[in-house]
């Protein structure tokens, strides 16, 4: 995997995030299909003053997911080859380890609302971005809160922040 495809993933992870950061906190998961730039010019021309034609990729929102559970959701999507990768914005929870050790078993739903009554909960969005040829990216902005030092979001980034989730988009574009 050539290091330039995963710092320009790691580009389109943020702009992605930049761009649903714009609409705020609490909003639904949101895809993004990662297409070639100069093909969608190519096939779209009005859209050459609003996208970065220098860019190899250029990610384009798609319709709002199903309600239903986001893991069911990826598993009914599967990408055209004219789709070179795709990313995926939601907000979670995240718990200190210590926290997160302490927490009992049991199945995801009982886990998400254990988590989200955490004193120490953090509310978090994380954009998870991948490639064909396995690349991925992710981003995760910590939401400032009244603990918090500076009053800022704090911003994260490494490829494997989530591994589960670059899983299932990578199963998407199989």
């Amino acid at each position: 995997m050539p290091a330039s495809h995963a710092q320009h993933l790691s580009a389109i992870a943020r702009e992605v995030e930049d761009f649903v950061s714009t609409a705020g906190w609490d909003q639904p998961p949101q895809l993004f299909a990662l297409v070639p730039t100069a093909e969608l010019v190519e096939r779209q021309p009005e859209l050459a003053g609003q996208v970065d034609q220098a860019a190899p990729l250029t990610p384009v929102a798609q319709e709002a997911l199903p309600s239903e559970d986001l893991a069911e959701a990826l598993a009914g999507i599967m990408w055209p080859d004219a789709v070179h990768g795709c990313a995926l914005a939601q907000e979670i929870v995240v718990l200190p380890p210590e926290a997160e050790a302490t927490l009992p078993t049991g199945d995801s739903d009982t886990m998400r609302r254990i988590a989200a009554e955490h004193p120490r909960r953090r509310e978090a969005r994380l954009v998870a971005a991948v490639l064909r040829d396995g690349t991925a990216a992710c981003v995760l902005r910590l939401r400032a809160t009244d603990d918090t030092t500076d009053g800022e979001d704090h911003l994260v980034e490494h490829p494997e922040l989530a591994p589960n989730l670059t899983d299932a988009l990578l199963t998407t574009l199989r």
